[in-house]
């Protein structure tokens, strides 16, 4: 489903979406409401979410669109390439973000990373993300082990069951990996492990 203001846009994302195999657009929104009562009757996979939508905008719109629809992902869309926005996107419940300069090819890639369940942030954003994220000191194998569970969403107990450490020693890996890296957020920390390689889009 596709969500932004100018039709013109839309018309372009849904040509462009609709070229490639296993995607299907069901439907389209120029404003919230009408967003919110298509998310609630279609139940899309992916969310296609324009940051800029007017009225209380895309960001805050993300965590109603996943109260009518549960299971959808929300990749969110936007001229808008500032690290701080693509970080409150993912921290308001977004799984991907990309910008709207990027290729044909990225915009593809990016909604089937998402709808695949993968974190997904356009490359040359994640490079700006980690250019900002300058390690304090090295972080230990183990300590890149637990970056990248927690990166896709695993729990400290379920890490722990994973690394066959205990939850403490999770939760102390956790916190030096968040200490060295100067985060403050899960959200950051997923951009630091996609902006490295530590996790794939796809």
């Amino acid at each position: 489903m596709l969500v932004d203001d100018h039709a013109v846009v839309r018309a372009g994302i849904r040509l462009v979406l609709e070229g490639a195999a296993g995607i299907v657009v069901v439907g389209d929104a120029g404003t919230e409401e009408r967003a919110l009562l298509l998310a609630r009757a279609l139940q899309p996979d992916v969310i296609v979410l324009d940051v800029l939508l007017p009225g209380k905008g895309g960001l805050a719109l993300v965590p109603d669109l996943l109260e009518v629809s549960p299971q959808s992902r929300v990749l969110m869309l936007s001229s808008n390439a500032e690290p701080g926005t693509v970080e409150r996107a993912l921290e308001a419940g977004a799984t991907g973000y990309s910008i709207k300069r990027a290729t044909d090819t990225d915009l593809v890639a990016a909604v089937q990373a998402v709808a695949a369940g993968s974190h997904y942030v356009h490359p040359e954003l994640g490079a700006a993300l980690a250019a900002g994220r300058r390690p304090s000191g090295p972080l230990s194998a183990r300590e890149l082990d637990v970056l990248r569970l927690v990166a896709l969403g695993h729990t400290n107990h379920e890490i722990a069951r994973e690394l066959y450490i205990s939850t403490r020693t999770t939760e102390m890996h956790r916190a030096s990996i968040m200490r060295k890296l100067h985060l403050q957020t899960r959200a950051q920390l997923v951009n630091y492990a996609l902006a490295n390689g530590l996790i794939g889009p796809t």
